[in-house]
């Protein structure tokens, strides 16, 4: 089961501060202990050195035995050891013992701890006066173990308060963050319903704005490829309803015994030449599909690039004499040798001068120029009609674009023939640009990498 980002990042952030908390208590525990020690410690030292200012040797005995200062002290849990100038020690039986290791018996001031029968003892020794006079304050180290189990039950307190503004911080962000993500995810399953005109608020941390702003982008480009997609059949369909509507109408007048003898004749041509150009239309789009399939095969060879551009001037030669178009060939005679398919390049030619040839006026030129420049071949295919607008170069390989804004002005293809076209230069590794030519039309320009020569044979 996959836990919601709220649970997931509240468990983290009690994670996080329960190791947090762990830590800070052991240490916070530890420096409490000591430093209770420390206090109680100097808290005696500060007492004795009060008591050792307010007796000498002459009275020490008597005003620490039973005097005010002595009740005073001990109404502290204080136990008084006093070591007259003779050698004689007053006090309990086991304050004497403490005092004594603690080393009442050396006539030096002394601060130590002392363990006796397992309990620990804070001992501060003050020698008073030049008579080998002394007194020793007694405290059991216990004594500052209540307060130190009050300061650590403060800090477990506020740790667990912690550990639960922890929880509900946690909780929160996780709520906050995941706001934008569930509203992310509502607008994914709009979209596969269908809906193009889904949008996501982008808000929330950069990380989160990013999945927004990326699932925005992908609803415009799903609206935007969608009415691509309409226009494209749309145009597909215009192109097949007249040769279907042509291969109709004959069909029908020879079925019915209009068209007889020499009429018969020209609606079989007729009839011919639609059914050629809708099997050239289906063919095109059998080719586009896989052209963006990953099984699409490309035969690369090294290949004169020159003597194919001849190869297909001398093909097109007798094409753009019937239509009263002059075709011109500029070639370098040498071999020009690059990698590609040869039937595909040959295929991409074809289809770039009968475009051309489509829209150029009669008298007009048509020419094929290849030149070689920077390690690169570059052939063009330009014509002499009456090209593109400036803004209509950019979108030339676009499918259906240019049949969409000028099949009502001027004779034009399917629509996909230069998306085709360019699809088989870019798969072959080259580059297909389009641009105006200085004959007046629109040129067409294929680039492809030179191929090394192969190796010339060898002389004796």
């Amino acid at each position: 089961m996959r836990g919601t980002l709220a649970l997931r990042i509240t468990v983290v952030c009690l994670a996080v501060a329960g190791i947090a908390v762990i830590v800070s208590g052991l240490v916070a525990t530890r420096l409490v202990r000591t430093t209770a020690d420390t206090v109680l410690q100097q808290s005696l030292k500060s007492q004795a050195d009060v008591v050792a200012t307010q007796l000498d040797d002459t009275g020490i005995g008597n005003r620490l035995g039973v005097g005010k200062v002595a009740d005073v002290v001990r109404g502290q849990g204080i136990a008084v050891v006093v070591r007259r100038p003779g050698g004689q020690d007053i006090g309990d039986a086991t304050s004497t013992r403490v005092a004594e290791r603690a080393g009442l018996a050396s006539g030096q001031n002394r601060s130590d701890r002392v363990t006796v029968d397992g309990q620990q003892y804070l001992v501060e020794v003050r020698a008073v006066g030049p008579r080998a006079a002394a007194f020793a304050l007694v405290q059991p180290a216990r004594s500052g173990e209540a307060t130190q189990r009050a300061l650590v039950r403060n800090i477990a307190l506020a740790l667990g308060i912690g550990l639960l503004v922890a929880a509900v911080a946690g909780y929160a962000s996780g709520r906050l963050l995941g706001r934008p993500l569930r509203k992310a995810a509502a607008a994914a399953v709009s979209l596969r319903t269908g809906r193009r005109d889904v949008r996501v608020p982008v808000e929330g941390p950069v990380e989160v704005a990013e999945v927004a702003g990326s699932l925005n982008e992908l609803a415009d480009a799903l609206a935007h490829s969608e009415a691509r997609q309409r226009e494209f059949l749309l145009s597909v369909s215009h192109e097949l309803r007249t040769p279907l509507t042509a291969v109709t109408g004959f069909a029908e007048a020879i079925a019915d015994g209009v068209a007889e003898g020499p009429d018969a004749r020209r609606a079989g041509e007729t009839i011919h030449r639609e059914a050629q150009r809708l099997e050239r239309l289906v063919s095109d789009l059998l080719e586009l599909a896989r052209l963006g399939a990953d099984e699409f095969r490309l035969d690369l060879a090294t290949l004169d690039l020159a003597a194919l551009v001849r190869d297909r001037a001398q093909v097109w030669q007798l094409r753009c004499e019937r239509e009263n178009v002059p075709l011109y060939v500029d070639s370098p005679a040498a071999p020009v040798l690059v990698t590609a398919d040869a039937r595909r390049l040959q295929q991409v030619v074809d289809g770039l001068a009968e475009n051309a040839l489509r829209v150029t006026p009669a008298g007009a030129p048509m020419v094929f120029s290849l030149v070689v420049d920077q390690g690169h071949a570059h052939l063009a295919v330009r014509d002499g009609g009456p090209g593109l607008a400036p803004e209509d170069y950019a979108v030339a390989f676009e499918r259906g674009v240019l049949n969409k804004r000028y099949r009502d002005r001027r004779p034009v293809g399917s629509g996909i023939g230069l998306a085709l076209v360019h699809g088989l230069v870019e798969r072959m590794g080259g580059a297909l640009r389009a641009g105006p030519a200085p004959e007046g039309g629109a040129a067409f320009t294929i680039t492809l990498p030179l191929a090394a020569a192969p190796p010339g044979p060898s002389r004796p």
